[in-house]
């Protein structure tokens, strides 16, 4: 059963009770139990979080720090500067980076529930349309206000196995895509009255076949999906064909991401601990880069961007950060491979085992960060780097309920963000930082933004996502 499917990728040594992972599956157990449970978020719904002494930075980190601006640890003269601003004077980069790192969100704004477990939520590139998938096999779009969300159509999913398991918007913001359990990718318009549903069909070689993550290439020809046979797919859809079939993982491809605006850098992420980075233009000559130092399997991607930094988050308890141009050498593939094949549980509905958050580095690890604190199990949980030009930081949901925020030039936590009951599995800031979303299994999406301590709290409605810089 290497390759037995279930909720959330993975391979099993034996069938679980039920092999969609459907509600009848025994109940996760909790956390191992020498982790101390975590205290009950404040009226508020944040804490702010406890940190270990971050190591020393290297050189690579250093120029992340310069390039950011020196993150939430920066102290600049607040008043100073947005004085400076009303006589007319712009923030450099840096400065921005500074002043938002002091208004990260800390308040629940607004609350949408939905009618069984979320697994997608995700901001338009616009921000103005905000798209979720629940486990009822639904899309749901909204419109994204100063006050929430507000629900503008619903449609049903086409040849939905277990659930909905990833989704993305085209660049437009016209259409949008999702996966499951099926050969075919779907795409469907966003506009307009109708509900038709088109299959963008993978042609897979196996019979029990899921597309676990997606990605939209930046003119929204490319659909990059990675699935349960080890490979990444392209569909062409302007050629209307699966054009790339690439061997990827020795397992399961659970994330896949587009690392540059030209989209000819391609992110993968599997089941055997490792991200690799394919170069669309000399894909003969495997991959251009290869990132290893989890010790356990790979459950999201988020590159920046910018063909450089891309952040990988691990069922090993720890999500960690990267730079492309320092790949891992053949030290690094062989630690980790010995270090997942000597994984022996099922981070679905078992407790991480007693040395998951080991802080011991692998040999040959060569990330910038590894960032502790949230809990990945039960399903394939995302974090997301906020938008260029705001804050510095990393956003991760949490199997506890919660959501931590962390900061990406020194790996402390920052906030955690705790109003919800249940697994949170998905995170997206809105393009400016204004708003965080998360998406969790007790049917519901909360958004967050920054509310100042002496702001009134009457009636626990946001503001319009904080102070914007």
């Amino acid at each position: 059963f290497r390759n037995f499917p279930g909720p959330g990728g993975g391979r099993l040594r034996e069938p679980p009770p039920d092999s969609e992972g459907s509600e009848s599956d025994p109940e996760p157990e909790p956390e191992a139990e020498e982790e101390e449970e975590e205290e009950e978020g404040d009226g508020g719904g944040a804490q702010e979080e406890p940190a270990a002494a971050p190591p020393p930075p290297g050189p690579a980190l250093q120029e992340l720090r310069a390039e950011l601006g020196g993150g939430a640890g920066a102290e600049p003269n607040l008043t100073r500067l947005l004085r400076q601003r009303e006589w007319g004077r712009s923030f450099s980069r840096q400065e921005r980076s500074q002043l938002s790192s002091h208004f990260l969100p800390n308040h629940e704004a607004a609350l949408e529930p939905h009618p069984q477990k979320v697994f997608c939520g995700i901001f338009s590139e616009c921000g103005r349309k905000f798209l979720t998938a629940s486990q009822d096999h639904t899309l749901r779009l909204f419109e994204v206000s100063g006050e929430g969300l507000r629900l503008l159509r619903a449609s049903r999913g086409r040849q939905v196995g277990w659930s909905i398991l990833d989704v993305a918007f085209s660049p437009d913001g016209r259409q949008a895509l999702y996966c499951s359990w099926a050969s075919a990718v779907h795409v469907f318009d966003l506009d307009g009255d109708g509900d038709a549903h088109t299959a963008l069909e993978l042609r897979p070689e196996e019979r029990r076949f899921a597309v676990f993550s997606l990605a939209v290439g930046p003119d929204g020809r490319d659909v990059v999906g990675g699935a349960n046979d080890g490979c990444l797919y392209v569909y062409d859809r302007q050629a209307q064909e699966r054009v790339l079939r690439v061997p990827a993982h020795e397992d399961d491809v659970n994330a896949v991401a587009v690392a540059d605006a030209s989209g000819q850098l391609l992110l993968s992420g599997g089941d055997d601990g490792v991200a690799r980075a394919w170069d669309r233009r000399c894909l003969p000559e495997g991959p251009a880069v290869t990132l290893a130092g989890h010790r356990d399997g790979l459950t999201f991607l988020h590159a920046r961007g910018d063909g450089r930094y891309v952040v990988s988050n691990s069922k090993d308890q720890s999500a960690k950060l990267w730079d492309l141009r320092r790949p891992s050498g053949a030290a690094a593939l062989a630690a980790a491979r010995r270090a997942v094949a000597r994984q022996s549980w099922d981070y679905r509905w078992q407790r991480a085992p007693r040395n998951a958050r080991r802080a011991t580095p692998l040999p040959g690890d060569a990330s910038l960060l590894t960032f502790r604190g949230h809990v990945v199990l039960h399903t394939l949980l995302r974090c997301r780097l906020a938008p260029p030009g705001f804050a510095p930081a990393l956003a991760a949901g949490s199997a506890e309920g919660a959501v931590l925020v962390y900061d990406v030039t020194s790996g402390r936590a920052l906030r955690r963000l705790t109003n919800h009951s249940a697994c949170v599995r998905d995170v997206s800031w809105s393009p400016e930082g204004a708003w965080l979303a998360s998406a969790s299994w007790d049917g519901t999406v909360r958004l967050w933004d920054y509310r100042d301590d002496d702001d009134d709290d009457d009636d626990g409605g946001g503001g319009g996502g904080g102070i914007r810089v």
